[in-house]
């Protein structure tokens, strides 16, 4: 908590030191960047920095994401350190996230009439987040020894041993992946419950209130097309911040026609040329995540905290895997160069 306060305080003092300057964003984002770097290399050991990792994150997407709206204009008024403490510290999002704009706080603030669609809301979240819970904790690190017996003595007699532990050490690959995968969405649900019990998190069409609060999409990173669907729903107001704050500033030290033309390409092909690049797209995300899902098992528990044994542990994880997505990751590189 101290550290958590630390940053923000240190937010707050950049941003009015910076009050008539017209940088706020850069200054306060080089800022933060430091701070982060020298906590995690130098002020602290490792391990209890990640603990507390995902507060000062939510808190630096706050404090970043007003100093640009201020820069802009978005936000007309300096906040005073109330205001700036009550959107750092705000209820409902300083534990689990999501990052939500200045604009939404001071909506939630405002404070809007209980309703039936609220509550329902609220619910709805809480009880996805539990069965998330429950998936990551009691089911998908069991899921084939269980539900689907591969690993039984009849299908030891029938398999050759070689391919035996290829098809072992995928599944249980993926089955890290899976959990890894419903640990994100527990606590992605219960950020929308948190969110939406203290009154941020809907949209406001004329009169009518929709809470649609949305963290993630887990359909679309279980099955996904490519791996930039899975990045956009694995956390959507992280992926809006990265856009706003991240991608759109940074446009003008780059052209990225080439990008936007290759996608436009693809949408508009024929529907089985569609149907055979968005499954192979589909194939090499699935295949990816469940590579890198792979080092995130339970067996990380009993390895070292220490970098040395975390590093350790993920070379072997890869090892066993052949070291796959790297492999086919460069030769999709080569095939690139190729086609360029």
């Amino acid at each position: 908590m101290v550290w958590v306060v630390l940053l923000s305080l240190l937010c707050y003092l950049i941003l009015f030191l910076c009050r008539h300057s017209s940088s706020r964003g850069p200054f306060l984002s080089i800022t933060i960047l430091i701070y982060l770097l020298l906590g995690e290399l130098h002020m602290m050991d490792t391990t209890t920095w990640h603990k507390m990792r995902g507060s000062q994150m939510v808190v630096a997407m706050k404090a970043v994401s007003l100093a640009f709206d201020l820069d802009k204009g978005i936000v007309e008024k300096f906040p005073s350190p109330v205001e700036f403490m009550g959107y750092i510290y705000f209820v409902g999002t300083v534990i689990f996230g999501p990052w939500i704009s200045f604009s939404s706080y001071m909506d939630a603030v405002e404070s809007r009439k209980l309703s039936v669609s609220w509550f329902l809301k609220s619910v709805l979240s809480c009880v996805k987040s539990q069965i998330c819970l429950v998936i990551s904790n009691c089911i998908a690190p069991y899921l084939f020894p269980y539900f689907i017996p591969v690993f039984g003595n009849k299908l030891l007699r029938n398999k050759k041993r070689k391919m035996r532990g290829s098809i072992k050490r995928w599944l249980q690959a993926y089955e890290n992946t899976l959990s890894f995968h419903f640990s994100n969405y527990f606590v992605s649900y219960l950020g929308e419950t948190t969110t939406t019990l203290a009154g941020a998190g809907f949209t406001e069409e004329k009169d009518n209130l929709k809470w649609d609060l949305t963290i993630a999409k887990p359909l679309n990173v279980e099955f996904p097309r490519s791996m930039v669907e899975v990045v956009t729903s694995w956390n959507l107001p992280m992926s809006r911040w990265l856009n706003t704050y991240v991608f759109r500033k940074a446009l003008r030290y780059g052209s990225f026609t080439a990008i936007i033309l290759t996608y436009t390409a693809s949408a508009l092909l024929h529907e089985l040329w569609v149907y055979v690049i968005n499954g192979t797209f589909s194939m090499l995300a699935v295949l990816h995540l469940t590579y890198l899902g792979s080092i995130f098992g339970s067996s990380t528990d009993d390895t070292d905290s220490d970098e040395d044994g975390i590093a350790s542990h993920t070379i072997e994880k890869w090892t066993q895997l052949s070291w796959t997505s790297h492999w086919l990751t460069f030769g999709l590189w080569v095939l690139y160069r190729l086609i360029l």
